[in-house]
């Protein structure tokens, strides 16, 4: 079975974690800088640990953080536990990143930060962001930080500069399913000497080493996850996820939409095996963003005119975190591809503002883009491991399917 999604691995990942010595940490906060053109890098055990951290060592409290109503649970949830207050803001089509035109009546004297998420790798106009944040920092007299979130674009390039250089901070989110991994993990990178100084010191006064356990689980898991993905045992793995509580049981600690809450392991340091893998995928990185281009650009050419659903667009500077197509019956183009061996995701199902804990945040307000979008959405899979006759496949068997629907 062709799974939604899959890490880039091979044997030098599993023998980076053999040849552990040294500050591994420190040398992946280097490189990964390095890699993004940031002056400084701090690393965390989640990007969302590394947003919590920046809005607590700054200062940030008892504000409106403005962020997108279509992103990631994880981000609100970093943000209310920062002692901060959520303000969403709806998307915009076809890049599904957040509607600029709205963002300007959400800004007020109350903002302390603005979340630019470049969703599915898409990115934001960032220079127009800059500018309705600077008149509104003129207009308030107060401080408004821009806050990037890369978890999806990493060096995703809008008006060809990275999205990450353009605001004070950029975080990343590192874990297996991202599109290059450190097994679990985060980025912070930021230009700001001093701003880069203050998260350390920040990190290092209220984060704690890791369990032991907690090590030696480690080479155990990244193993696990590398078989679990492979084709002939993945069949077994979809039907555990379906069949099964297990594995929801597993991750529910790790990632609840409808509770504000972070891992139970969200304060602990970076592990220097995470880092020794993280080190061996920056070396990958051109190839997985090259290979995910090319996937999107092969479904654009195969799909194009053949559908009678939305195709994302194809745009330059995209990573391609996913490929979004939006259709009316997800479930059922789900199972039907499910039955053709290949599996289709659903990111996200779901907008923040309408989620339990968070409907007093939104008000009156609505977000219908946002809504329907997380009612609509599957995404393909574009993963660096991909052949082209997997994507021909892929793209082959969602027309069949189309034409029953």
């Amino acid at each position: 079975m062709i799974p939604r999604l899959k890490p880039h691995l091979d044997y030098r990942e599993f023998a980076a974690m053999l040849r552990l010595g040294g500050p591994a940490v420190e040398a992946f906060e280097q490189a990964f800088a390095a890699k993004f053109g940031a002056s400084h890098a701090v690393a965390f055990p989640y990007g969302r640990s590394a947003l919590l951290a920046y809005l607590k060592a700054s200062g940030l409290r008892d504000r409106e953080i403005v962020m997108p109503a279509y992103t990631c649970s994880v981000v609100a949830h970093a943000v209310a536990l920062s002692g901060n207050r959520p303000r969403f803001v709806d998307i915009a089509l076809p890049d599904y990143n957040m509607d600029l035109d709205r963002l300007e009546a959400a800004l007020n004297e109350r903002t302390g930060a603005v979340i630019s998420t470049h969703l599915f790798g898409y990115p934001l106009d960032v220079n127009r962001l800059q500018e309705i944040v600077s008149a509104a920092e003129a207009r308030f007299g107060t401080r408004i930080a821009i806050i990037q979130d890369c978890a999806h674009s990493f060096d995703a390039r809008f008006d060809g500069r990275s999205v990450s250089k353009a605001g004070d901070v950029a975080f990343y989110g590192l874990n297996i399913s991202k599109m290059m991994t450190s097994i679990f993990g985060g980025m912070l990178t930021t230009d700001d000497a001093a701003a880069a100084q203050e998260l350390r010191a920040f990190r290092d006064a209220n984060f704690r080493p890791a369990s032991l356990a907690k090590q030696l689980m480690r080479p155990a898991y990244l193993l696990a996850a590398h078989t679990a993905f492979s084709r002939p045992a993945y069949r077994f793995v979809y039907w555990l996820q379906k069949s099964s509580s297990l594995l929801d049981r597993l991750t529910r600690a790790y990632h609840l939409d409808d509770e504000i809450h972070l891992p139970p392991d969200h304060l602990d340091l970076m592990l220097p095996v995470d880092a020794s893998v993280g080190l061996v995928q920056l070396s990958k990185y051109d190839e997985i963003i090259a290979r995910r281009r090319h996937a999107a650009s092969m479904y654009d050419r195969l799909l194009r005119g053949r559908l009678p659903w939305e195709l994302p667009p194809l745009i330059g500077g995209s990573t391609y975190s996913h490929y979004i197509i939006r259709v009316p019956d997800r479930a059922r183009v789900m199972r039907e591809m499910a039955s053709r061996g290949i599996q289709l995701g659903q990111l996200i199902e779901y907008s923040i503002p309408y989620l339990p804990a968070y409907r007093r945040c939104a008000g009156d307000e609505e977000f219908p883009v946002s809504l329907e979008c997380s009612t609509m959405t599957i995404n393909l899979p574009v993963h660096a491991s991909l052949r082209d006759s997997d994507i021909a496949r892929i793209a082959a068997c969602l027309v069949e399917v189309a034409a029953q629907i």
